[in-house]
């Protein structure tokens, strides 16, 4: 059992036989009473956000969970599709399941494959990637006096606001835990 105290972003656990990924957590004290802590999940098994709430005190099931290796290879538009690096087995995950996650996979990308029981359930991505700007509105000669951001988007589809001098066909590295700009590589 884990104490809800415990609870951080990452953190993985069994509620009503459901199992659960904390993608934010708040931990609230009042004046007078118990602490209550607030934490935003994702169901592995069907990809929902739920808002939980819970009492300083309870506590909630902690579940063994392994890990492999993978490589992304391809989706079907559904189905997000992986290759063990050892054994070279299939696995897949659906889209929804995985959330924003997806914007971030490249072709051949190395992540771990989070197992539970044998199924597959979630990836864990590598902290910063490196993509290819395919759209970028072109830059204004003077605004140089202040940092001026602008929006761009990637070979995979994801928006990043990043400094005005990155341009279309430049490779950035983006922060997979923000989703922010880190540099241009």
């Amino acid at each position: 059992m884990i104490d809800v105290n415990e609870l951080r972003k990452g953190v993985t656990f069994e509620l009503d036989g459901k199992i659960y990924k904390v993608l934010e957590y708040d931990h609230h004290k009042p004046g007078r009473g118990k602490a209550t802590i607030r934490v935003d999940v994702r169901d592995l098994r069907s990809g929902t956000r739920l808002k939980k709430k819970f009492n300083s005190g309870d506590s909630v099931q902690d579940i063994q969970l392994t890990f492999r290796n993978v490589k992304y290879m391809y989706n079907d538009g559904e189905m997000y599709y992986f290759m063990d690096v050892e054994t070279y087995e299939q696995p897949a995950l659906r889209g929804d399941v995985l959330g924003d996650t997806t914007k971030f996979l490249i072709d051949e990308m190395e992540v771990k494959l989070t197992f539970f029981k044998g199924d597959p359930l979630d990836i864990a991505l590598p902290t910063t990637v490196d993509q290819q700007v395919v759209r970028a509105d072109p830059s204004i000669r003077g605004n140089t006096a202040t940092s001026v951001t602008k929006s761009v988007t990637t070979s995979t589809g994801l928006e990043v606001e990043v400094p005005n001098f990155v341009e279309t066909g430049d490779t950035i590295r983006i922060d997979t835990r923000t989703g922010e700009y880190v540099t241009r590589v």
